[in-house]
């Protein structure tokens, strides 16, 4: 009560001199009350007015594991076609564990344990959706995915193609890609440039639990083959997770990029966990007048180019981010379509890559770090191509 009792006991001052109005003390309702100090109605008031103060609602944070776990459990519930299979999924819910309580939900017959054989479990998956089932197949990082290439490329993606569309193969392959941390080379690599250069595939790379969520609905919905390219650093990522991604009816459209940031000196544009860092990058150039726009792919094939060939008119300056490697990578591929269309006309200086480095992932953390892009990296580049 003493710090009640130096707030009661001084007097209120108006501008310029002069004491406030001042409430009437109040009389104790019990003369024995050991209160030095009584409370008049009006400051009474005004400490509940502060007490009870109204704030907005935080906004809901959602992990990147939890989303994707969402949207399969809504298209599970949503459809008795589908099914999850792979190493670990059931039981033990999932290696990084995306397919948590999936198991308990729906049981064996719809998630599904394989043994560690990607070429069987990956040729059982697309046999399944031959027959008329919506398959997820899991790998337990895209790096095994080597293991099934025949069955994804020449099994899933060219079938509808060769049967003059009379089967479709609606099969969503998922799992974690790209560089993750200490895992080395055999585990490091992505594969956006890999499945983005096969044509009947889809190839969709979420950044934030938006994406997640809406493209790993809107790959289990689609006729044909989705590989969705997820990243082991950002499942237990949260992020703000809107009303209408709540939704059960969520999804977004597979081949339509995001403007996360806009801005009217420079356009920047990447995938997966580096749009993170673009962010970032962003942020710290706008403290120096620089406005750079970013852009979130999400989809790699097909490839929203009409959205980056709007932005580069704009800005008349554009860098690519991604973390796999130089020489035939998605970056190249946005810089090649750049230069083809109506927007090299606009542009001002030549487009700019930041890949990863060209070599095998190393183990140690110092050379790790410097293989993959990191937000220094960025901010070069874009000074860099603006010449500043």
């Amino acid at each position: 009560m003493a710090a009640v009792s130096g707030l009661v006991r001084r007097p209120l001052r108006q501008v310029g001199g002069g004491t406030a109005p001042q409430c009437p003390r109040a009389t104790p309702a019990h003369p024995s009350s050991s209160l030095s100090i009584l409370l008049s109605p009006c400051q009474v008031s005004g400490l509940l007015k502060r007490r009870f103060h109204r704030t907005a609602p935080a906004a809901l944070q959602v992990t990147v594991r939890d989303a994707i776990n969402q949207g399969m459990d809504e298209e599970l519930e949503r459809d008795e076609k589908v099914f999850l299979l792979g190493e670990e999924v059931a039981q033990y819910d999932g290696a990084y564990k995306v397919s948590r309580g999936l198991w308990k939900k729906y049981g064996d017959k719809r998630i599904i344990d394989t043994p560690i054989s990607e070429m069987g479990f990956a040729g059982i998956a697309v046999g399944a959706a031959m027959a008329g089932l919506r398959p997820i197949c899991e790998f337990m990082t895209f790096n095994f995915s080597m293991q099934a290439i025949d069955q994804v490329i020449n099994s899933a993606a060219k079938t509808y193609y060769m049967s003059g569309g009379l089967q479709p193969v609606p099969i969503v392959f998922r799992g974690p890609n790209g560089a993750s941390a200490g895992v080395a080379a055999q585990h490091s690599q992505c594969f956006a440039a890999w499945y983005g250069h096969c044509p009947g595939l889809k190839v969709v790379s979420p950044w934030s639990s938006e994406d997640a969520k809406g493209l790993i609905k809107s790959a289990i919905r689609d006729n044909n083959p989705v590989v969705m390219l997820e990243n082991e650093l950002m499942y237990g990522v949260p992020f703000e997770f809107p009303a209408e991604a709540q939704s059960k009816d969520f999804l977004i459209p597979i081949g339509k990029a995001k403007i996360e940031r806009q801005g009217t000196h420079i356009t920047v544009v990447s995938h997966s966990r580096p749009v993170g860092h673009c962010l970032e990058a962003a942020t710290v150039l706008s403290k120096e007048g620089i406005e750079c726009e970013v852009i979130n792919l999400r989809t790699i094939r097909p490839m929203d180019i009409e959205t980056v060939e709007a932005s580069v008119m704009k800005t008349n300056h554009l860098v690519t981010v991604e973390g796999g490697w130089p020489q035939f990578g998605v970056g190249a591929e946005i810089c090649a379509r750049i230069m083809e269309g109506p927007a090299f006309n606009f542009l001002d200086a030549p487009a700019v890559r930041v890949t990863g480095a060209d070599v095998p992932m190393p183990y140690a953390k110092i050379l790790e770090d410097n293989s993959v892009p990191q937000v220094k990296d960025i901010i070069f580049a874009i000074k860099k191509t603006l010449n500043i």
